[in-house]
């Protein structure tokens, strides 16, 4: 049976400073049970932007609410036009340093599972397998009114024969698989229905404005509440999405450790905050467990 980790835990409200001190987040590992929370700045390395930080894509980019999406053609038009082009970019993302430790980290009983606010795959592309999808997946989408899930590669099929002609040039592409495109560019583009009943398709993620579903949120409770610690992965937890289980881990009194270039909503909670860039930072700690680069079991 394994420990759990011996890092105290205070909860004085003071933040921690920040560190490049790796010990801690290495012996919590190596005593088993982590509970991985990932955001976007485990996906930077792979080529998709980060939301925040210092070139964020939200100081220049504003994500389509639910609301939005639901209740205007239009907007549907351009969301899908400019999430058509983004999926082709979005799509040829691969797995990076730090993908590939956690899985590794899987794959050597270390850690109890991933909830990843993300909603690329890349967890998934790298080899872990106890991934939950708080935000959904890229990878899917469904109909909004017979609820049938279909695969985004073939909704992307579909919408090339449709816009055989699409060929814009984006100013950046968004974590969201979004790209930047003006309201004339998509102006002609032409959106598909559902194959099964003709209704509006929508991708299988969570939208600015919309709840997680709450089957979902009680999964990741219990893992917060089975698991010996929270390991905070490239996220700013600016969003209570992901925030509520840094808070829940620590009223349990269970260690919360953050890896993340600049501060966050959560530093409060946590008994550290490593400064160090997310592929380095996991890889320098699989080497100090000993664990194999190609991440096989020894």
């Amino acid at each position: 049976m394994r420990m759990r980790p011996t890092l105290s835990w205070t909860p004085t409200g003071d933040l921690p400073p920040g560190t490049v001190d790796l010990g801690p987040v290495t012996e919590a590992l190596r005593a088993g049970g982590v509970l991985v929370l990932s955001g976007a700045g485990i996906s930077t390395e792979s080529g998709i932007p980060d939301y925040r930080g210092e070139h964020g894509s939200l100081s220049r980019h504003t994500p389509m609410t639910y609301q939005e999406f639901t209740a205007s053609a239009r907007a549907r038009r351009r969301y899908w036009g400019r999430s058509h082009l983004g999926w082709r970019t979005f799509g040829r993302a691969r797995p990076n340093h730090g993908h590939r430790a956690l899985a590794a980290f899987e794959r050597h009983g270390l850690i109890a599972g991933v909830i990843t606010q993300n909603v690329d795959g890349l967890h998934q592309a790298a080899g872990s397998e106890g991934v939950v999808e708080l935000h959904g997946s890229l990878e899917r989408v469904v109909c909004l009114s017979c609820h049938d899930r279909s695969p985004r590669r073939e909704l992307a099929r579909r919408l090339e024969e449709a816009n055989p002609d699409f060929e814009p040039t984006a100013a950046a592409i968004n974590p969201d698989g979004d790209a930047d495109l003006t309201d004339e560019q998509v102006g002609h583009f032409h959106v598909v229905p559902c194959t099964v009943c003709g209704g509006v398709l929508k991708p299988d993620v969570v939208f600015f404005g919309e709840s997680v579903p709450p089957s979902r949120v009680e999964e990741c409770r219990r893992l917060v509440r089975e698991a010996a610690s929270l390991l905070v992965l490239g996220s700013s937890l600016t969003v209570m999405s992901g925030l509520r289980f840094v808070r829940q881990a620590a009223e349990a009194q269970k260690p919360v450790l953050i890896i993340n270039r600049d501060p966050t909503r959560g530093d409060q909670h946590a008994v550290t905050r490593v400064e160090l860039p997310l592929g380095a930072a996991l890889t320098s700690v699989a080497e100090r467990l000993e664990i194999p680069p190609d991440g096989a079991v020894a």
